[in-house]
């Protein structure tokens, strides 16, 4: 964790900020990082509860799949439902998953206010490269990572903040969405 001035109350407060954006978007890494500039934060992976089904997980697929749809819904109402509780104790909730679509504002719906949303939208060259240097990888022979990314800008509400973080490092990507966290807040 870096050494940085304290935020301001107004921003070290309760609140739900819902980090999204393509795979290799730089999600994780800066959820992470915007976790730890608050005095009480929860980092919360929405993934976390796709890996924990043990048999019978159906993963989404560009083909569209009902049991797949049925379980991401399944997923983010878990996450919403844990990023409330976390909220109603006292902390800050940086959630980080794909919202992409249609599943973004039910998603959205179900959080406690105040929440945030931050779009991590570089452009396909970054994410192709960042895909390259990652040890996991998203899109595999399903995605195309343009295919992906049109589909995320093509179908996602534009509401929050979208962030073309290309040219950032993570840090100075976390910076600029503190500084902007106004801009971000929905409800």
């Amino acid at each position: 964790m870096t050494d940085r001035l304290p935020l301001p109350a107004s921003v070290d407060t309760p609140q739900t900020i819902v980090v999204t954006g393509v795979m290799a978007a730089g999600k994780s890494t800066v959820s992470q990082l915007l976790a730890e500039r608050f005095t009480r934060a929860v980092h919360l992976r929405g993934d976390e509860f796709r890996r924990v089904v043990v048999r019978g997980r159906v993963d989404l697929s560009p083909h569209g799949d009902l049991e797949a749809e049925r379980q991401l819904a399944l997923r983010h109402r878990l996450a919403a439902h844990t990023a409330n509780i976390y909220v109603d104790a006292g902390f800050t909730v940086v959630v980080q998953d794909l919202f992409v679509g249609t599943t973004l504002e039910p998603f959205l719906a179900q959080l406690t206010e105040p929440v945030s949303l931050v779009m991590l939208a570089p452009d396909v060259s970054t994410v192709m490269r960042r895909e390259s240097e990652r040890t996991k990888t998203g899109y595999g022979d399903l995605w195309s990572i343009r295919d992906f990314d049109l589909k995320v800008r093509t179908e996602t509400p534009k509401i929050g903040l979208w962030l073309d973080s290309s040219q950032q490092t993570p840090d100075e990507t976390v910076d600029e969405i503190l500084h902007r966290l106004a801009e971000a807040r929905i409800r």
